[in-house]
């Protein structure tokens, strides 16, 4: 969503690669899969044609003050009438000429980005552009008007971000919806993504503490968002999908897929099978059945992802290291094993207690019982215990980087004979992750 220079984004499942497209900044990619079950081979669907997208678009979820079902069939100027009287002063309805005078027309020079929903270009307001608006730098997210799903996105973002207000969720600026024509402005993150951060080599690595900070707004993000008076479904948290400001303060943004969940008696909700291959919980990949506990197996990935310093699914590895949480699984639960899936990015610099309770929680995260995955706020108070450990690896001889293992490291390579020694036997214990039982699982 609002972002700056890197990142990648879908909304349909799809693989998550060193050699897929370009990172998408907050954009989501094109259509959702519709009618279908997605189970090993995942489709790519098809686009409809420009004439297609003013055709009725099937109704979504109410969501408060504002109907899904009725704003999704309605012409533009009719949304814009519904959005203002809904918002007011709280979102900006721009012109698209404004739009064209913040961005240089949408200049290639001001590209953040490119994804499904379409193109983010970098652009400057000043306070003389409208009333109460202070001048300051914005993203602004064009939708791709090829693309049907890319409207229903749209409504979603304007709908639940122009609502959802938290430090810890990008802030929706305002929007613009002239005839076909659908935008999106949002604050400027300097810091762009958490995935250009950890995956671009030639970036700066970023240091314990940082990723640890991170990860705390994160899950604040996340609990608020499944805290709500009517709880939200985030349904695709990644890394792409963090952006980070000058302070590397974490904001979750593309709230394109996020969903209303279960009410009343309801235990989960039931829909089109959305979201980024390697991300998405298992249970909803094989039923369709999501929850707030979806997003939990997916914060366990990034979880694993801020550890090792890999990507959720790599196609450029190994076969059997291609897929993050079947790889990691076995090193998640001593010391001893962890320290050879650590990131060699971070060259010992980090917590051996803070890592090891990290990878015992990212481990109840992903388990295939949602029922045993912890609830974001507990995973939020577990995560601020552990800021104030100082016991380095490199210090305590948790971390020999001989010339011999550290070429092997810089590749974050395992040396497969040493560690099937060490696992082989090793007993699966659980973690000491407090949860309270009382609570009720969605």
């Amino acid at each position: 969503m609002t972002i700056n220079s890197s990142s990648s984004s879908s909304s349909t499942m799809r693989n998550n690669n060193n050699n897929s497209k370009p990172w998408r900044p907050f954009t989501a990619n094109c259509c959702s899969v519709e009618d279908q079950t997605v189970l090993g081979k995942l489709s790519r669907p098809c686009r409809p044609s420009r004439s297609d997208f003013s055709k009725n678009i099937a109704p979504m979820p109410s969501f408060r003050r504002l109907s899904f079902s009725d704003l999704s069939r309605s012409s533009s100027m009719r949304i814009n009438e519904d959005l203002a009287q809904s918002f007011g002063s709280e979102l900006y309805d721009f012109q698209l000429s404004e739009l064209r005078g913040i961005t240089q027309n949408f200049s290639s020079n001001f590209l953040l980005g490119e994804g499904g929903f379409g193109k983010v270009h970098k652009g400057y307001i000043d306070e003389n552009l409208r009333q109460g608006l202070k001048a300051q730098a914005v993203a602004v997210k064009l939708l791709d008007i090829e693309g049907l799903q890319g409207h229903r996105e749209w409504l979603a973002e304007v709908i639940f971000l122009g609502q959802l207000r938290h430090p810890h969720l990008v802030k929706l600026i305002g929007y613009c919806c002239e005839d076909e024509e659908r935008l999106l402005v949002y604050e400027f993150m300097p810091r762009g993504s958490l995935e250009n951060h950890l995956f671009k080599r030639l970036s700066v690595s970023l240091p314990w503490n940082t990723r640890l900070r991170i990860a705390i707004g994160a899950a604040k993000g996340l609990a608020f968002l499944h805290g709500a008076e009517k709880p939200v479904i985030y349904r695709d948290f990644k890394t792409s999908n963090v952006l980070l400001d000058s302070d590397f303060n974490a904001k979750l943004s593309d709230f394109g897929l996020a969903k209303m969940g279960p009410e009343g008696s309801d235990t989960h909700v039931t829909t089109r099978v959305m979201g980024t291959y390697g991300y998405a919980a298992p249970e909803y990949v094989s039923t369709g059945h999501l929850t707030t506990k979806s997003d939990v197996y997916s914060f366990g990935v990034v979880l694993l992802e801020m550890l090792t310093g890999r990507r959720a699914t790599d196609k450029s590895r190994p076969k059997s290291e291609q897929n993050l949480v079947d790889w990691a699984k076995p090193y998640l639960t001593s010391n001893r094993r962890l320290r050879y899936i650590m990131d060699p990015r971070l060259g010992g610099q980090y917590s051996v207690k803070g890592a090891k309770e990290i990878a015992l929680l990212a481990l109840h995260c992903i388990s295939v019982n949602p029922k045993d995955r912890p609830r974001m706020p507990a995973i939020v108070e577990t995560l601020e215990g552990l800021q104030n450990f100082k016991d380095m690896a490199v210090t305590c001889g948790q971390w020999q980087a001989s010339p011999k293992t550290s070429t092997a490291r810089v590749n974050n390579g395992v040396s497969s004979a040493k560690v099937k020694l060490e696992i082989k036997g090793a007993s699966f214990r659980k973690s000491s992750l407090a949860v309270n039982p009382s609570r009720k699982n969605t």
